[in-house]
């Protein structure tokens, strides 16, 4: 396993190197810059501006000096927040994307395993038919439409909960950007557990464990839960990804000082260095996580082995 593990690591690095070249060339590629949005300053200043961060040199030269940098470590100075590095940015943002995505991705690996175990045991019944109405629901509603809904029901009519982060100090003021980041994966989640369950407990050897006598609690416990799991499996590491992309918006309408809102501002902005360095963060995050993945196939089924 560790021979893998260290193959695949080593194999992220030219898929890494490919991500920051495309990033690098589209965020320059559009219209604007960095100071564009400034007050109109005289020539020379302009281009004492453009020399100190570099912006006078040919693209190549510039990517090469950024690859350079991004070996050592380095993301660069951030164009638009003074006195401030990328580096320095990312690392006080990013625990509070993490922890919102980890509480959204554990939200939704058990409420939709749950729902999709619930299902599958009763199939074609009507249950199972309000389950999956939910799941195609929760999969047909965007996050930007969902986010504002929950809002506007339990915050501003019910006011039961707070509407953003920055208007309450309790851990209250993450329930609504947990329940809208994970209510799409909630969906998609059901009904890949509901599908692969469906085929387990089909399986001669639930057939012959029915057959000794065991209970469908212990069944599903001891015999269906991890093989169904499989598929369900495969799918976590893009919903890693969709996730921290889903991030995105749901700090943008929350006002979550996240690593989402830093990537819109950024954007804006044309602040370079900073957008390209978020997608190297997410790009690293996605790799990772799918690495965790494919290695946690090994700990499920017995018979999968890595060469």
């Amino acid at each position: 396993m560790a021979a893998y593990t260290l193959r695949r690591l080593l194999g992220a690095i030219p898929t890494l190197l490919l991500v920051v070249v495309l990033a690098f060339l589209l965020v320059h590629a559009a219209p604007g810059g960095p100071f564009d949005s400034e007050r109109v300053l005289p020539a020379e200043i302009e281009a004492n501006i453009a020399a100190f961060y570099h912006l006078d040199e040919p693209l190549p030269q510039q990517l090469f000096r950024y690859l350079s940098n991004v070996v050592r470590g380095d993301l660069g100075p951030s164009y638009r927040f003074r006195d401030h590095t990328v580096n320095s940015l990312i690392a006080g943002a990013l625990p509070v994307s993490i922890m919102l995505g980890a509480l959204a991705m554990m939200l939704a690996a058990v409420a939709g395993i749950s729902a999709g175990t619930y299902a599958a045991l009763r199939q074609n019944t009507l249950t199972d038919r309000i389950v999956m109405a939910f799941a195609m629901t929760g999969i047909s509603i965007p996050v930007f439409v969902i986010a504002p809904l929950l809002v506007l029901l339990f915050a501003v009519r019910l006011q039961w909960l707070p509407a953003g982060w920055s208007s309450s100090d309790s851990a209250w003021r993450l329930l609504l950007p947990v329940v809208a980041l994970a209510l799409p994966q909630i969906a998609y989640i059901a009904r890949l557990t509901r599908a692969s369950m469906i085929d387990v407990l089909a399986s001669s050897y639930i057939r012959t464990a029915r057959a000794q006598g065991l209970g469908t609690s212990a069944i599903i416990r001891y015999h269906a839960l991890r093989p169904a799991m499989l598929p369900v499996l495969s799918y976590m590491g893009p919903a890693v990804a969709a996730i921290l992309t889903g991030s995105v918006v749901i700090e943008e309408i929350f006002g979550i000082p996240g690593v989402g809102r830093f990537f819109v501002q950024g954007a804006l902005n044309r602040d370079y260095t900073l957008v390209l360095g978020i997608v190297i963060i997410y790009a690293a995050l996605v790799v990772l996580f799918n690495l965790i993945v494919d290695l946690l196939y090994g700990v499920l089924d017995p018979r999968v082995r890595f060469r």
